[in-house]
């Protein structure tokens, strides 16, 4: 992405707590004792170095509480495991759950984190039986140890790759069993959204969400209300970091993040879809 004007403080994120969840969310906190929509995702719900993320700005248009419940490098277990979470969203009127990767989450072939599920804890004795050649203490994160595999045996990969779509759409399934039937899924990413093979697309074990597919989301279409795609413009990628806010020494992680033009054009397209199914409800 490109580089243009670089802010140097950082944002204040008010990270809060709600009920009795371990996760830290950005605050402030709402209330939630009146109507409001939840935003369930990761690093871009929760708006890294964006002062207003999207949830925000639906919230200023929409004038509707929004209670954001994204996580850095969440993925779905981080959600699934957490009652509080789960209890929120089903009280929500309407819940956005923002598509995460197929990487960020335990499955028969390795643990995360519970929370950061970013973070590779173990490989299961099937994985290492299936890369007998591999040291996995080597790994703390699951992107860096995938790429290893992959390097290792691309043929061999392909059984990985498998099991971690096979454990996404369950893992989903059973998310959106528990919220209820009140979800928007948003896709929002510079990746489309296709059935094309992951290693063809340009970043390849860096595409977001990784290992997602259009046929994966369309197993999960009779579960939920709506499913908006936001691919950010040529116009709002170029803005690269332009208004966002970090330290001078988080440049490289910044620009690979979604930048606020792209916050904006997604906020855009979930609002006329929030409005038409809560008027539905």
């Amino acid at each position: 992405m490109k580089q243009d004007v670089i802010e140097t403080h950082d944002i204040s994120y008010a990270p809060c707590r709600y009920g009795n969840s371990r996760l830290l969310f950005r605050g402030p906190q709402r209330r939630l004792d009146s109507p409001y929509l939840a935003f369930v995702g990761g690093t871009e719900t929760y708006g890294k170095f964006i002062e207003r993320p999207f949830p925000v700005l639906i919230e200023n248009t929409m004038r509707k509480t929004c209670v954001n419940l994204g996580c850095v490098n969440g993925g779905i277990d981080a959600f699934l495991n957490d009652p509080t979470v789960i209890d929120i969203c089903r009280r929500a009127d309407m819940t956005v759950v923002q598509l995460m990767g197929a990487n960020f989450l335990t499955n028969r072939f390795y643990a995360v984190h519970p929370r950061r599920n970013d973070r590779f804890l173990s490989a299961s004795t099937v994985l290492q039986a299936i890369y007998d050649d591999v040291d996995f203490s080597e790994f703390s994160f699951t992107r860096h140890m995938l790429g290893a595999l992959y390097a290792k045996s691309p043929g061999r990969f392909d059984i990985v790759v498998t099991e971690l779509r096979q454990a996404w759409l369950a893992r989903m399934r059973l998310l959106l069993d528990q919220i209820g039937p009140r979800v928007i899924l948003l896709w929002f990413s510079e990746d489309a959204l296709n059935d094309d093979h992951w290693s063809r697309r340009p970043g390849q074990l860096q595409t977001d969400p990784l290992f997602v597919t259009l046929s994966m989301v369309k197993e999960l279409e009779p579960l939920v209300r709506d499913i908006v795609v936001v691919n950010p413009s040529e116009a709002a990628l170029a803005k690269g970091v332009k208004g966002m806010r970090f330290p001078e020494s988080q440049i490289n992680l910044a620009s690979e993040m979604l930048g606020i033009a792209c916050h904006a054009e997604a906020g855009a397209a979930l609002i006329p879809a929030l409005r038409e199914n809560l008027y539905t409800i």
